[in-house]
């Protein structure tokens, strides 16, 4: 209490009995890659593309980190942190990504033939006649496989200048070779049939060869990999584009990709408070992810999200359309729908902003398949684009199976901690408790308005207990408040049915 040592009129200011819970952001991304240049010893604050491009370059062919980045400012991804990760081609904390460099060139009769940079394992070009009765003399086939399997297929290229052009349709759309015309002049002849083998692209200049999964877990101590991530609290989402980059360059096999993912999801358990967004490996069939899930990535987490399939997008560095990893896109959709609707709608049934196709077009059968495995699908639909068609952890646990419903838990605790700070070193008795009890009740009605919580009344949408039955005297002597909190979250319309009925009259009715 203040002396008041002569008359007057005195103003005290008196805080009131609670103090508001705000909030904490839910949109903050963090990813890990390749990049051409940038430090590599701290996670980077980015805020724009501008920003990512002055500090860690631009496109690098062959890599996902900045097409990953990109996709998500474009989907409404506002702030993200960015780790770079050492591939083996630099030395040095500043040094520049060498150009990922291309397999040797072949020659397939007037044309030169080579894998696409990035591009790894064993790839065949084969000349093929054209099926048909007599078809034109200059017309034929060319088929690409990879590792043995066919990968891309040109029926009906021609020589000749015309849009049916052999380089220019494979140029156009080939992921796996790049293919040019040697011959000067008037139009070549067509190449006989034959098979020709590529060498593989190598890694980037200077590469040493295979990648260490360490080099992605890092060290918290030194600030890199996901162990600088540890520092950085307002993390919400976590993804490794580059993981599969890696992959495709031969960096790393597939046991090696398993054991990264592992590593991000124990970084995202240890922290509870961010989730893995985890890509699957490129040109997997339904059934082949099917059972890559179920055999080798067979993760149970509630701290961790797929989605499949990868997507194409336009490549600014190529001009030409480039298949990507989801993770980076899907991430600027979460930031996108927090913002728009609350981190309480699961982040699905949105548009893939630059996404111009996919990777693999998957039917309503396919998607069943994947579905109840927690694989979020995203599909084309005519007259509606793109579109993320999922929205389920990797948990078993049915409580925790639908994305909004881990990271709205995590906004409440992560709102409620830093909030309640003030209660620490605080007489532990019933005043205080009841103090808490106010607090705690204030945001989660303010939630329940917001439509967060399920319940018609906030006594059906959360309960906040604390007293004397959950501070007793033994807790209290060693100097804890425990505070317990319920609530129940409200879960996505996955599925959606409508029951039609003829009536008797013979008109149509809809019952509900």
């Amino acid at each position: 209490m203040p002396s008041y040592l002569s008359p007057g009129v005195y103003v005290e200011e008196v805080e009131s009995g609670s103090r508001p819970i705000e909030g904490v952001g839910t949109s903050v991304a963090a990813f890990v890659g390749f990049a051409q240049r940038g430090p590599f010893d701290e996670p980077t604050l980015i805020t724009n593309w501008s920003q990512f491009a002055g500090t860690f370059g631009d496109f690098v062919e062959g890599t996902h980190l900045a097409a990953s980045v990109y996709g998500f400012f474009a989907n409404g991804g506002g702030i993200c942190y960015v780790v770079r990760v050492d591939d083996g081609a630099t030395e040095g904390v500043d040094g520049d990504i060498g150009e990922l460099v291309a397999g040797a060139e072949v020659q397939l009769g007037p044309y030169a033939v080579k894998p696409r940079p990035g591009v790894a394992g064993e790839i065949s070009v084969e000349v093929a006649e054209v099926e048909g009765d007599d078809p034109p003399s200059d017309v034929f086939q060319l088929i690409v496989r990879r590792d043995g399997q066919v990968a891309e297929t040109y029926a009906s290229v021609t020589t000749k200048r015309s849009k049916e052009n052999v380089a220019t349709r494979v140029n156009a759309k080939s992921e796996l070779i790049d293919i040019r015309e040697t011959a000067r002049g008037a139009a070549p002849a067509r190449p006989a049939a034959q098979t020709v083998t590529l060498a593989p692209a190598a890694p980037a200049a200077g590469g040493a060869g295979a990648l260490a999964p360490e080099v992605y877990v890092g060290d918290a101590d030194r600030r890199t990999g996901l162990g600088g991530l540890e520092a950085v609290e307002e993390i919400t989402m976590v993804a490794v584009p580059d993981l599969m980059s890696a992959y495709q360059r031969g960096l790393l096999d597939l046991e090696a990709v398993i054991a990264v993912q592992q590593g991000l999801i124990t970084h995202c358990e240890l922290m509870g408070d961010r989730v893995a967004i985890l890509d699957p490996p490129p040109g997997l069939s339904p059934q082949q992810v099917r059972s890559w899930r179920t055999d080798q990535a067979n993760f149970d987490s509630r701290y961790a999200t797929l989605y499949y399939p990868w997507i194409s997008v336009a490549d600014p560095a190529t001009s030409r359309p480039v298949l990507v990893p989801p993770s980076g896109h899907v991430a600027g959709i979460w930031a996108r729908n927090d913002d728009t609707r609350g981190v309480h709608k699961a982040p699905a049934n949105e548009v893939v902003r630059g996404a111009v196709s996919l990777q693999t077009q998957l039917t309503k059968g396919e998607h069943d398949l994947l579905n109840p495995l927690g694989v979020n699908c995203v599909r084309s639909f005519p007259g509606r684009g793109i579109r993320v068609w999922g929205a389920r952890t990797l948990a078993s646990d049915r409580e925790w199976q639908y994305l909004n419903v881990r990271r709205l838990f995590n906004y409440l605790e992560e709102s409620i901690l830093a909030g309640t700070q003030w209660v620490v070193f605080e007489p532990n008795d019933d005043a205080l408790w009841a103090r808490i009890r106010r607090t705690v009740s204030a945001f989660l009605v303010n939630e329940w308005r917001k439509g967060s919580l399920f319940g018609l009344t906030p006594e059906e949408a959360f309960y906040v207990k604390c007293d004397r039955e959950t501070n007793p005297p033994e807790s209290v002597d060693v100097g804890q408040v425990i505070c317990e909190v319920g609530v129940a979250p409200v879960k996505p319309a996955e599925f959606v049915v409508f029951r039609l009925s003829q009536l008797t009259g013979g008109t149509g009715g809809i019952d509900e």
